[in-house]
């Protein structure tokens, strides 16, 4: 086994099949892993496509597709496993009750076929002319006086019944079309304010904020829900309806907007806890979006360091630099990041009989340690292979990976061996794997990955 320790011993009265256990303890290494729902994402981009120059990013328009050659490597940013989407209402709705699925399509589609999952927001409006509400929409309101409106970041009126009722049926009819899809990796939670962000949520009636969060939550069974930090009243409400997570758009901010007041020592550390999402990463995932660009923090003297290690204290699970380069100085505390950022599965300790019979069952033990700052979210099965030349069986077990918070975690358990499996010698692999096609999904911090992803523990004797 490479790099990994494996003794055989004989465990009186141990209720291992024969008598014998194979004990693995598997070594661990300090690799950067790209798994699925954690780490860096691209922005309005994918895999393979060229970053935005120098402090500049856009969002909210359609995806101007760049020609892929063929590599998924990203200069200067991270490699990733999510695409982030931001879209306004008036493209996704550009007709009352007419949806431009072409445009969601192709979007979840490209991001599967550059290896990686879509988290999508459906952004209410912009602050300029041609990112207002929908045309449609617009016609049927009037032209609305901003100083009429109770936030200057709003552009209409969300006590209008209008706005909940027809906002509220676009974000139905998206989860009608995309919940659950395995390529759909988030969904924000996005109900008022200037490109989705949530300014003016604590102003909302009780009955808007309810119809709105309420379109959400009706609409999305499956796919995972993050919403922004907004306030008390909101978020409470929010995970009263369901397990949500949450998001903040600049991280990163350590006086940019007022010399006397930031986003990261002002108003994160007192919102998280004031707003009641504390807990909230334990079921569902936390993401940051930069504050500007990296670069940004870099030209401002702002200490990385303490911007990355209060995001990990609140148990981030996603970053999204806006497909910005990461300064080149940086690096090194970029990648000490990804190894900390969402979950981080090593395999400490594995046991198993030494032998095993035919419809008898294979008894196991397992010592998991997570390495990161949060559990993962989906439930990939973990699951054991016995493969010879001429045989492989998978065997899928019940283990639930997002009952595995940072730190130790047990699954002792035991599969049954195939009846119609052929007596020899096999090899005993285990891996994480993905619900509907059984293979590998998530990479563990451990030596000794073989090629098709599985990681070999030893060898089991398969006899009458």
């Amino acid at each position: 086994m490479l790099k990994s320790q494996i003794t055989v011993l004989t465990l009186a009265g141990a209720a291992m099949a024969f008598g014998q256990a194979v004990i693995v303890r598997p070594h661990q290494i300090d690799d950067v892993l790209i798994n699925p729902g954690i780490g860096f994402m691209t922005f309005q981009r994918f895999n393979g496509d060229s970053l935005n120059a120098g402090l500049k990013w856009t969002e909210g328009y359609p995806i101007g597709y760049q020609e892929f050659k063929g590599s998924l490597k990203n200069e200067n940013f991270p490699d990733t496993s999510m695409a982030y989407f931001r879209i306004y209402w008036k493209f996704v709705e550009p007709a009352m009750g007419r949806y431009n699925w072409e445009m969601l399509d192709r979007a979840i589609l490209t991001a599967h076929q550059r290896k990686q999952t879509l988290m999508l927001r459906l952004a209410p409006y912009g602050t300029t002319d041609d990112n207002d509400v929908p045309d449609w929409y617009r016609a049927m309101m009037g032209k609305e006086a901003p100083e009429k409106l109770a936030d200057k970041k709003w552009r209409t009126d969300p006590e209008d019944p209008r706005y909940a009722r027809y906002y509220g049926n676009m974000v139905r009819a998206v989860g009608a079309r995309y919940d659950g899809h395995p390529d759909l990796e988030s969904i924000d939670l996005s109900i008022v304010g200037a490109w989705g962000e949530g300014a003016g949520a604590d102003l909302l009636s009780e009955k808007t904020r309810e119809a709105l969060v309420d379109a959400y939550v009706d609409a999305f069974h499956q796919t995972p829900l993050v919403m922004m930090l907004t306030d008390k009243k909101t978020n409470t409400y929010g995970l009263s309806r369901k397990d949500v997570g949450w998001r903040v758009d600049c991280l990163g901010d350590m006086g940019g907007f007022n010399p006397n007041w930031n986003h990261m020592m002002d108003y994160y550390p007192e919102g998280i806890i004031n707003f009641g999402m504390q807990d909230a990463w334990k079921k569902a995932p936390v993401s940051f979006e930069v504050c500007w660009v990296i670069q940004e923090w870099k030209n401002k003297g702002w200490d990385v360091d303490y911007i990355i290690d209060q995001s990990l204290k609140w148990h981030i699970s996603s970053f999204n630099a806006k497909s910005s380069a990461v300064p080149q100085e940086w690096w090194p505390q970029v990648n000490r990041w990804l190894k900390k950022m969402g979950y981080r599965f090593a395999l400490r300790k594995f046991t198993y009989p030494a032998t095993a019979k035919p419809e008898g069952k294979l008894e196991f033990t397992s010592w998991w340690e997570n390495q990161g700052v949060a559990p993962c979210y989906r439930r990939f099965p973990f699951a054991l292979r016995l493969k010879n030349a001429a045989h492989t069986e998978v065997l899928v077990t019940d283990a639930d990976i997002r009952t595995w918070l940072p730190g130790d975690s047990l699954y002792d358990n035991a599969v049954f061996v195939p009846a119609e499996l052929p007596a020899g010698e096999y090899e005993l692999a285990v891996a994480i794997v993905d619900p509907q096609s059984r293979e590998p999904k998530v990479k563990l911090a451990i030596a000794g990955v073989g090629p098709d992803g599985w990681y070999p523990m030893g060898k089991v004797n398969v006899k009458p």
